[in-house]
């Protein structure tokens, strides 16, 4: 089981740095997927079954689909200068390095409480009826407002002959 977990943050970890290097933005796009991919497996590993069967739906299949075609219809030019390096790496770098000192500090000096017993066995079961009972307005609310996204984003990559 650890093996898995080492196994896939390895992945997660190349297929982000190649996110971030790349200067071909639907390599990006494409690398950006498979960390998704990543995170879902550590989503399994963690048990959390839901989680990963969302990560793998909402996140590969609709919003880095989505960005490969917004990037592919509206991209001007050559494809291979669409994500050119700039001045500001430095100041990225020590950004994110600021940002992983102080995350990482947080973690380290926060109690957290002993994880419980066991894990729900119907956690799928337990999340489809609060979906479907309790939060029924809300989530059909969210599906029209992606449709509206994605009509919207339709209508922006379009020619407008």
């Amino acid at each position: 089981m650890i093996s898995l977990f080492y196994l896939f943050s390895a992945i997660l970890l190349v297929f982000a740095l190649g996110t971030v290097i790349s200067t071909n933005l639907i390599h990006s796009a494409l690398l950006m997927m498979g960390s998704f991919f990543a995170v879902a497996g550590l989503y399994l590993l963690l048990q959390a079954d839901y989680l990963a069967m969302v990560q793998i739906l909402v996140y590969v299949g609709a919003i880095a689909i989505l960005l490969v075609f917004g990037v592919m219809l509206t991209r001007k030019g050559s494809i291979e200068e669409s994500n050119l390096p700039n001045r500001y790496k430095g100041i990225g770098l020590l950004t994110a390095l600021g940002l992983f000192g102080l995350l990482a500090r947080s973690i380290y000096y926060t109690r957290f409480p002993a994880p419980p017993i066991g894990h729900p066995t119907q956690s799928i079961l337990a999340i489809a009826q609060a979906f479907l009972l309790q939060y029924f307005v809300a989530f059909e609310a969210l599906g029209i407002l992606l449709l509206i996204a994605i009509l919207g984003a339709i209508l922006i990559g379009r020619d407008s002959k």
